[in-house]
């Protein structure tokens, strides 16, 4: 590390975790946009991780704190204090370059951007469907009956292949299973409303893992689902 770099203060910068925090929080609302208080409970612990991931992110690392031992006894040659060894995997798997071209951090990247184009995506077939009280059935709803949830669950891991702490990952499977509940929940009320052409298409359409016979082949053309 160059000695221009090591005069930058690694941590304690809480005003970029607000920053970050806001900045990211905001451009999710802008591709979520939650409407009912379902919707509002999956954002809200969606940006609880965030924040979290910020805070240990250019706040206090906590995760590195809690393992310094161990990392120091495993890997004696890195400095842990800097905000590059933030990028835990790529230290750990011996990346000697800019860890921001790391392989980890470039995979994070694709699920980052992927999980927003899908939020994106979802919700503007969802808005279409319910101004006319149809069944959203087109664009991603054709792959997943929910792919907003499957957004944010992407976008969660490439935070975690990017810059891991122990918080989130213990928040990961929580905030997973609690989309996994809300999505239930959204298919009892749907099918309540739709009947017959929802059972329809929970019968065509998996939940959150495409089929790769529709990635690749045909695809399906009935049911509501978020």
């Amino acid at each position: 590390m160059s000695n221009a770099t090591a005069a930058v203060p690694a941590y304690g910068l809480w005003w970029l975790v607000i920053i970050n925090s806001v900045v990211f929080i905001l451009f999710a609302l802008s591709f979520f946009k939650p409407q009912t208080s379902q919707d509002w409970r999956a954002f809200s612990a969606f940006s609880a991780f965030l924040v979290a991931l910020f805070a240990e992110m250019y706040g206090f690392p906590l995760t590195i704190y809690l393992l310094s031992g161990w990392l120091q006894t495993r890997f004696p040659g890195i400095d842990w204090l800097s905000h590059d060894s933030g990028h835990l995997l790529e230290m750990i798997f011996g990346w000697s370059g800019d860890p921001h071209f790391g392989p980890f951090h470039l995979l994070s990247s694709v699920f980052i951007f992927g999980g927003f184009w899908l939020l994106s995506s979802a919700w503007y077939r969802l808005y279409a469907a319910q101004r006319t009280g149809n069944v959203a059935n087109e664009g991603p709803y054709a792959y997943v009956r929910h792919p907003q949830y499957v957004g944010f669950i992407l976008i969660m891991f490439g935070f975690l292949l990017q810059w891991p702490t122990l918080l989130t990952l213990i928040m990961f499977p929580v905030l997973t299973y609690m989309y996994v509940r809300l999505a239930r929940s959204e298919e009892r009320d749907a099918i309540a409303e739709f009947g017959d052409a929802y059972r329809d298409y929970m019968r065509e359409v998996p939940a959150f893992f495409p089929r790769l016979s529709q990635l690749f082949g045909g695809k399906s053309s009935v049911g509501v689902g978020k």
